[in-house]
């Protein structure tokens, strides 16, 4: 990445004070690649050995990864290293969202320094799910000011979601990612052959972001997980046709969202869909809410609030529902029919979105509005419905 200054030739201008002062204006070229990939640790590919910035297959790797996924893949992982002579410095860390934690991203900076990672030829691989790679970025980006890394997602919710933006963060204050920054990967690998091995609940909870691109912005997807989400869920997503169309509208409609708007100037994002009442929510229920079943949740929720002002008919509401019963994803929880907390949710997000309620509601299915002026009364209502869904 190039830095491009523009600095003034001469010495800075006076103020009316008579004091001297420089503006610095300058802007950063960002690139970094998401490409979907069969059979990454298969001895044959090469694909994870040439992230870097020479092109040129690695000597040395660091890597992290979540112990779960080492438990299945380690044996294999190590194999690949080995037959391809790559030193692999291994760090095996245990993760959720109770230790999605400043401590925890510690241990990966003391892994960095103890591996001796160079500033810019020494990528970091992140193996595991979006917790794992929300932390292994975030260690990334503080250690030396930002050094590359390179994210190798292993559920849905990662594959998806999480291993395709350039945000990091931890949960702090009894918040959920209330410490964070902007740290593109080098590169995102994905690999749905991992999908094989997630446990069902955890697939399921992916689908909820899957559901959320749907509803707001795509209304092929929500098709293709209309008549398909069944299958999809049984099989792990290893079908060969439906399901690589799914992961595609899903990561091509995540990054058309986020490119033009990578550091969140405009605060009205269709991709907060689903995530204007479940962050809070979800970190009150830890550990009984999976942040996909939570995303849903909202989804529904919000859902109920666009019918009630007329965005949504009755029978999209209920193939919404539908849907979510073939995700095998929750209907209800009792924090998405109190009124108070949700109002409590909703007063928290304003604060992320600077002071105002942005809030995405459908237009009908696959399409957007924002709206800012939800009042308790409107919860009530949707809460109601929650109640009787």
């Amino acid at each position: 990445m190039n830095d491009r200054a523009m600095f003034p030739a001469s010495w800075g201008a006076l103020d009316r004070s008579g004091t001297r002062q420089w503006r610095v204006t300058a802007s950063q070229e960002l690139a970094y690649e998401v490409r979907q990939v069969d059979g990454l640790f298969d001895p044959l590919s090469q694909a994870l050995l040439t992230c870097n910035e020479s092109g040129l297959p690695s000597t040395r790797q660091v890597v992290v990864i979540d112990e779960r996924v080492d438990a299945i893949y380690g044996r294999g992982i190590r194999d690949y290293y080995h037959h391809h002579r790559v030193t692999a410095h291994i760090l095996t860390l245990p993760v959720s969202e109770e230790t999605k934690d400043l401590d925890a991203a510690l241990v990966i900076v003391r892994h960095l320094e103890a591996a001796g990672v160079l500033r810019r030829s020494d990528p970091i691989v992140a193996i595991g799910g979006g917790v794992l790679l929300d932390l292994v970025g975030f260690a990334a980006g503080l250690y030396r000011r930002g050094v590359p890394y390179i994210k190798v997602p292993t559920n849905g919710m990662a594959m998806w979601d999480a291993a395709i933006g350039i945000k990091t963060a931890v949960n702090t204050l009894g918040r959920r990612n209330r410490l964070g920054s902007y740290h593109a990967p080098s590169t995102a690998l994905l690999d749905r052959s991992f999908l094989k091995t997630v446990d069902r609940r955890d697939l399921s909870n992916g689908m909820g972001e899957l559901l959320k691109l749907a509803v707001i912005k795509d209304a092929r997807l929500f098709d293709l997980l209309e008549r398909h989400s069944a299958m999809l869920l049984d099989s792990r997503f290893q079908d060969p046709v439906v399901a690589p169309e799914v992961i595609e509208h899903a990561v091509h409609g995540m990054l058309e969202e986020l490119a033009p708007n990578l550091w969140e100037r405009t605060l009205e994002r269709s991709v907060d869909f689903g995530h204007s009442f479940g962050p809070l929510l979800e970190m009150k229920a830890l550990p009984e809410l999976l942040h996909g079943e939570a995303v849903a949740l909202d989804v529904l929720f919000s859902c109920w609030l666009a019918r009630d002002r007329g965005l949504l008919q009755d029978n999209e509401v209920q193939r919404v529902i539908r849907v979510m019963r073939s995700m095998a994803l929750p209907l209800r929880h009792r924090f998405f029919e109190e009124p108070a907390l949700l109002m409590e949710a909703l007063e928290d997000t304003m604060r992320h979105r600077d002071g105002q309620q942005r809030l995405p509601l459908p237009r009908g299915i696959g399409r957007c509005a924002f709206v800012n002026d939800v009042s308790l009364d409107h919860l009530k209502a949707a809460a109601r419905k929650m109640a009787d869904a």
